[in-house]
């Protein structure tokens, strides 16, 4: 990309200075579409190369202005043209128009001619406009979540959802893009994490614990999105302890929660995702049954009693006490709500997992204090009436049964 400098007067001449003349811009061409694109501006450099805002000639069929993004990494561009091209029907995948290789000097540069997002990225855009509010987010996130359910639906895994890659585009849409390190999986397994932001991996692979990145990595990022959108602020990770602080819904704050919180009971795929964004879960109601034996039950909430009353209580009634509630559930027992819990009075961290339960089919029935002590105490008059009528045979059948047992006692003594 070589420039021309002004020409100026030579020293003593007796000539005025001409005003000097703008040098003629760099350009890049493509070989594959027959066009030139004016550099006009740098706009963006890094690790990925240089970011140039650019008119194309002829214009045909594309913006007056694009993003021409030059790259020395082949691989890094074959994954983006792939994936852009992949993506080339999803109105919220960033548009990739063209795709072409350079020969400068004794090295190549790679060209892609981008959509010009106006706005920049999330990061630059959030700077000057703050936090936004949750309909906003809500709209948003569902939306740019349509394209990563397109890359998860044919089992590919982007690995880089960050503010820096989530662009701000005409009338504030966001759309994603970079999908330089994005890559395909053989199974649901997942890939090597082998390559990632730490500043917006997840903990367990952040740390090492985890080396194999899955869909449900993706989610995570998405998740950490939608609280930089709420907070106006993407220079601190959110951590799903403090969810709570979030200005928004509940049911948005539980959302959120469950993308950050523990791996294994995140959103699974983008369109898990989608949906819980869309459709409110329906409220937990009061359930009733009729015995604790044989329940698998735990406890929620602030009791009237000690928990260890209640947990002996419950076992003695002939229930098995869990100290979460999980697949093998029967009973959730419900005393008064935390008002310091993660998603608010019905957003308890057992109160949602009984609601991702139910998702999968296994409904837990929750019940009020008030009647688990109703059943305990059932329990104890039944076991004291099993107990007197032990005691107190009695009757035609006692006496048979008596007799019988002293013939079976006189013939073990004649045998011996």
């Amino acid at each position: 990309m070589a420039t021309q400098h002004p020409a100026t007067a030579a020293p003593g001449s007796g000539q005025i200075p001409q005003s000097a003349s703008a040098p003629p811009a760099p350009t890049a061409y493509s070989s594959e579409s027959g066009r030139t694109y004016r550099l006009d501006r740098l706009i963006g450099k890094g690790g990925f190369g240089e970011v140039y805002l650019a008119t194309p000639t002829p214009g045909d069929g594309l913006p007056a202005q694009v993003c021409i993004k030059i790259s020395d990494r082949l691989s890094a561009w074959l994954r983006e043209a792939y994936f852009a091209e992949l993506l080339g029907r999803e109105p919220r995948a960033l548009r990739v128009f063209d795709r072409f290789a350079e020969v400068e000097g004794s090295h190549m540069r790679y060209c892609l001619a981008m959509e010009y997002a106006e706005h920049g990225d999330l990061g630059a855009w959030l700077a000057r406009t703050g936090a936004q509010p949750e309909r906003f987010v809500r709209r948003e996130i569902a939306a740019i979540l349509e394209a990563l359910d397109a890359l998860h639906s044919g089992q590919a895994l982007h690995r880089d959802l960050t503010p820096f890659n989530v662009f701000v585009c005409e009338n504030e849409q966001l759309k994603l893009g970079d999908f330089g390190i994005a890559t395909h999986q053989l199974s649901r397994r997942g890939v090597t994490a082998e390559a990632f932001n730490p500043f917006n991996a997840p903990t367990e692979i952040a740390w090492g614990k985890v080396r194999r990145w899955q869909q449900r990595d993706d989610i995570y990022q998405v998740g950490q999105i939608a609280a930089m959108l709420l907070r106006g602020d993407i220079t601190r990770p959110m951590r799903s302890r403090d969810v709570r602080g979030l200005p928004c819904s509940d049911h948005l704050k539980e959302v959120i929660h469950r993308c950050l919180g523990v791996r294994g009971k995140r959103y699974e795929a983008a369109g898990e995702l989608i949906a819980a964004l869309r459709h409110r879960p329906k409220e937990v109601r009061l359930g009733r049954i009729v015995s604790l034996a044989g329940m698998r039950l735990s406890f929620t909430g602030f009791l009237s009693r000690p928990r260890s009353e209640a947990i002996a209580a419950a076992k003695t009634a002939g229930a098995i006490v869990q100290t979460k509630p999980g697949h093998s559930t029967d009973v959730l027992v419900r005393g008064r709500p935390n008002v310091l819990q993660i998603a608010g009075r019905a957003g308890g961290t057992k109160l949602m997992e009984i609601r991702r339960l139910a998702a999968r089919g296994h409904v837990v029935k929750v019940i009020g204090e008030g009647q688990f002590w109703r059943l305990v105490e059932s329990a104890a008059r039944s076991r004291k009436g099993g107990r007197g009528v032990e005691r107190k045979p009695g009757g035609r059948e006692g006496g048979r049964a008596a007799v019988r047992s002293s013939t079976r006692a006189k013939r073990v003594r004649a045998s011996r």
